[in-house]
C-alpha cells in the first residue's frame, strides 16, 4: 500500500448535545415531535436529513389521522423496494404512543416476489384495488406501483386517504415526471391528504420539485443537519473533500481507501470518464489493493481478503449481479444489525446509497462525479449515522484530474467544476440556518438568540445564535425585505436552492474560478439576479432582490466563518484539516462572530466578495501547478465581447449607479466594478443599435 494522502477537506464539528438521539413520553425524537405538532395539517413536506426519523414520524402523525382525524386509509409510496422496510411494523406502544404501526403482509408490496419492474408493478395494481376496498389501514408499495395504480384507477379512487411519498426529491414539476403531474392532480382535486418526506430538497437539475403554486399550500417541517448532527452522541465531525488523481483510479483507491475505517466504495458508472469499463475488473482490482483474496464466507458470500498483517478484511461485493441477492440479504441481517464486525467494505455502483442503513459507515468513498446533488447527499447520509465508537465521518470524491492536453479537458473541467459545486454546497447545507434581519437602530432582537458578549447592540453589527434550533439572526445595513408571503417563505426556506443553481452554473464557476478578470459583483449582483429571476420571474423586483441579497450574503458567511474559524489558513474559505488538534465544536459560531464584528456589515460589502475564493485555494494546493496555469488560461481565453443579456443587466445596474452617485459610471475608474458597468452600458448601446433586442 502506498503512503495515504489526506483529501483537502472541509470540517465540520458538532456538540454531541445527545438532543436528536433522545425520545419524550411518547417515544418521539426532536424531529419526530417537531413534525407530530403539525399532525392537523392536510400537506405537510418534512425536510430532514437522513437517519433523523422520518419514517417513524410518518407512522406517529399516520396514526393519528387514522384515529383521531377521520382519514380512511394510509398509502406509503417508497421509490424503491428495499426502502420498505423502513415502514416495517413498530410497537409503538411499547415507547408510550397510544397506537402501534401494523402493515399487514398482503399489503407489503415492496415484499411482493418479482424484480422492482414495470411488469411487477403493473401486477401489483390489483392489490391496491383490494385494499382500498379493504377495511384495513396501512399499505407499502413503490412509487412505480402507485404511479399505475393511479393510472388505472384514478384519482379519485383515493379520495379521503392518506398518501405518504418518501424521498420527495424524486418528483418534479416537469411535464415528464408522471408522479409530479399526478401529485398535481391530487392538489387541484383537494380530496386527500399528502405526507412529503425527503431528506434532500435539491433535485440536482433546473426542474423544481413542486409548482410554486402548489408548494405554497404545504406546511413545511425543516429538520436542518446542523440540528441533526449536533445532537448526537457519539459522531462529532464530519469531513468533506475531494482528491484529484492521474491514471487509473485502481491505483489510486489505495491513497483514499483506509482499511481500518468502516467504508463504502461506489465505483463510476460504465459510461463515466473515470470508468475502466468493466465493473467486475474494477471491484476485483481495489479487492487486490487491500489485500490478498482468501475466498468467501459461507454464511454471507462476502469476499474475505487478507491484509498484510493478517487482519481478514469482510468485504460485500454489490457489483456483481450473480451476488447481489445472497448479498443484500446478509447486509439486512436483522440479528446482524448491531454487530460492528459483520462487514468492513462494501463495494457497490447503483445500490447502497438512498435509503440504506449500514450505521457503522464512517468513510463514503465515490469515485467519479455524480450528476445529480441529491445523490451525493443521499451518499454522505450514508456516513453520517450516528454509532458507538464513531466520533469520525468522512465522504471523499476521488475525481480524474484535468489534463489541458488532452482533447477531454472541457469534460474533465466540467467534472471538476461540478465537484467544487456539491463541495460548496455541502458545506451550506452543514452549516447552521442564517435568518437575515436589516439593521435596526432600535432593538431588533429576537427571542431564543445569545448575542454574544455584551448582547445586542441597537445599531451595531448583531449576530444572535440559538443553540436550540441551529439558527443564526444577523442583521445586515442595506438589506432589503420580501413584499410578498411566498417571498418571504422563500427567503426562510429555500435559499440554498437558490444558492444550489447557483453553483450549478459552470460558466458562473468558471470566472469565479479562473478569469481573474472577474469582478465579483458580476457574480453576486449579475448572475445570482440572473438565477433568481429565472427562478420566480412572477415575483416582484423588490422579492426578487431580497431573495438575491439572503442568497449571496448565506453562501459567503459560510466561507468567511470557514476562514475565520481556521485562523485564516486560507484565502477567503476552507483550507485542509488534519494532523492537529480538533476544531471546538463552537468554531463555526465564532467564525461568524469574528468575521462580522471586524466590519460594518452591509449589503453591498457582501457583495464585493467573491464566493468562490476558497475553492480556488482548495484546488490551488490539490491540483497540478501547470494543469492549473494551462485550464485558467483556457478558461480565461473563453471571455470576448459582453453578451446582449449581461449588457443589458450591467445597463440597468448602471441606471442605479447613476442614481445613487448622480454620475455615469466612468470606463477609467479605478473601481472595478464601475469600469465593468460602464463597459456594460456602452456595450448595451452596440446591442441595441444591431437590433439584439426586441423591445
Amino acid at each position: 500500500m502506498t503512503a495515504k494522502i489526506t483529501p483537502p477537506s472541509v470540517s465540520v464539528q458538532y456538540g454531541q448535545t445527545g438532543a436528536s438521539t433522545k425520545a419524550n413520553e411518547l417515544g418521539m425524537r426532536t424531529m419526530q415531535e417537531r413534525a407530530y405538532a403539525k399532525r392537523g395539517e392536510q400537506y405537510l413536506l418534512i425536510k430532514s436529513p437522513p437517519a433523523s426519523g422520518k419514517s417513524r414520524a410518518l407512522m406517529f402523525i399516520a396514526l393519528d389521522k387514522l384515529n383521531n382525524q377521520d382519514v380512511k386509509q394510509a398509502i406509503v409510496v417508497v421509490p424503491e423496494r428495499s426502502i420498505g422496510g423502513s415502514f416495517a411494523d413498530e410497537p409503538l406502544s411499547k415507547f408510550g404512543f397510544p397506537y402501534d404501526w401494523n402493515v399487514a403482509p398482503q399489503w407489503s408490496l415492496c415484499n411482493a416476489p418479482g424484480a422492482d419492474d414495470v411488469r411487477v408493478a403493473r401486477s401489483k395494481v390489483a392489490a391496491v384495488r383490494e385494499f382500498l376496498a379493504s377495511s384495513d389501514k396501512a399499505l407499502v408499495c413503490t412509487h412505480a406501483t402507485f404511479r399505475f395504480a393511479v393510472e388505472e384507477l384514478g384519482i379519485e379512487a383515493f379520495d379521503g386517504r392518506l398518501i405518504a411519498i418518501d424521498e420527495f426529491h424524486h418528483v418534479s414539476a416537469s411535464g415528464d415526471n408522471v408522479l409530479g403531474t399526478q401529485l398535481g392532480a391530487f392538489l387541484a382535486r383537494d380530496k386527500v391528504q399528502i405526507i412529503a418526506m425527503t431528506g434532500s430538497y435539491f433535485r440536482g437539475d433546473a426542474v423544481p420539485v413542486l409548482a410554486p403554486e402548489d408548494e405554497i399550500k404545504f406546511q413545511t417541517v425543516t429538520y436542518t443537519y446542523y440540528e441533526q448532527l449536533n445532537g448526537y452522541e457519539h459522531l462529532k465531525q464530519l469531513d468533506l473533500g475531494y482528491f484529484f488523481y492521474s491514471g487509473r483510479y485502481t491505483d489510486a483507491v489505495d491513497k483514499v481507501l483506509d482499511p481500518d475505517k468502516k467504508t463504502i466504495v461506489h465505483i463510476p458508472n460504465v459510461n463515466s470518464r473515470e470508468s475502466l469499463g468493466d465493473k467486475l475488473r474494477e471491484t476485483e482490482e481495489i479487492m487486490h489493493a487491500l489485500g490478498t483474496w482468501k475466498g468467501e464466507d459461507v454464511l454471507t458470500g462476502f469476499h474475505l481478503v487478507e491484509r498484510p498483517d493478517g487482519r481478514i478484511l469482510r468485504i460485500a461485493d454489490l457489483v456483481d449481479p450473480a451476488r447481489q441477492a445472497r448479498t443484500i440479504a446478509a447486509l439486512k441481517d436483522p440479528a446482524q444489525k448491531n454487530n460492528r464486525d459483520h462487514v468492513d467494505i462494501i463495494i457497490a455502483l447503483g445500490m447502497a446509497k438512498e435509503g440504506f442503513d449500514w450505521i457503522w459507515c464512517e468513510h463514503a468513498l465515490t469515485i467519479g462525479y455524480r450528476n445529480s446533488l441529491t445523490e451525493i447527499i443521499q451518499i454522505i447520509g450514508r456516513a453520517t449515522r450516528d454509532a458507538p465508537g464513531k466520533p469520525k465521518a468522512r465522504f471523499t470524491n476521488l475525481i480524474a484530474e484535468p489534463d489541458a492536453a488532452e482533447d477531454t479537458v472541457v469534460d474533465a473541467v466540467n467534472d471538476t467544476l461540478k465537484a467544487i459545486a456539491a463541495s460548496l454546497l455541502m458545506e451550506q447545507v452543514l452549516a447552521p440556518r442564517f435568518n437575515f434581519t436589516p439593521r435596526n437602530t432600535d432593538d431588533g432582537r429576537l427571542d431564543g438568540y445569545d448575542y454574544g458578549e455584551g448582547g445586542y447592540k441597537p445599531g451595531g453589527s448583531n449576530v444572535g445564535f440559538d443553540e436550540a434550533t441551529g439558527q443564526f439572526h444577523i442583521e445586515i445595513k442595506g438589506l432589503v425585505e420580501p413584499e410578498s408571503a411566498e417571498a418571504a417563505r422563500i427567503c426562510q426556506e429555500d435559499i440554498n436552492e437558490v444558492i444550489t443553481a447557483f453553483v450549478q452554473d459552470t460558466r458562473t464557476v468558471e470566472r469565479g474560478l479562473f478569469d481573474e478578470d472577474t469582478v465579483p459583483e458580476e457574480l453576486t449582483q449579475l448572475k445570482m439576479g440572473d438565477i433568481v429571476r429565472d427562478k420566480y420571474p412572477d415575483l416582484t423586483e423588490t422579492d426578487r432582490e431580497a431573495i438575491r441579497q439572503r442568497a449571496v450574503a448565506a453562501l459567503t458567511l459560510v466561507q468567511q466563518a470557514r476562514k475565520a474559524a481556521e485562523g485564516g489558513a486560507t484565502t477567503n474559505g476552507p483550507g485542509e484539516i488534519g494532523g492537529g488538534d480538533p476544531v471546538a465544536n463552537t468554531a463555526f459560531i465564532d467564525g461568524v462572530r469574528r468575521f462580522v464584528n471586524v466590519r460594518d456589515l452591509d449589503i453591498d460589502m457582501i457583495d464585493r466578495i467573491n464566493p468562490f475564493g476558497p475553492a480556488f485555494a482548495i484546488l490551488s494546493k490539490t491540483l497540478d501547478p501547470k494543469i492549473l496555469k494551462q485550464v485558467q488560461e483556457a478558461i480565461a481565453a473563453k471571455r470576448t465581447t459582453i453578451p446582449a443579456e449581461e449588457a443589458r443587466d450591467l445597463a440597468v445596474r448602471a441606471v442605479k449607479f447613476k442614481k445613487e452617485r448622480g454620475r455615469l459610471p466612468d470606463i477609467t475608474s479605478n473601481d472595478a466594478w464601475e469600469k465593468r458597468l460602464a463597459e456594460g452600458r456602452l456595450a448595451f448601446g452596440k446591442h441595441k443599435a444591431s437590433g439584439a433586442y426586441d423591445e
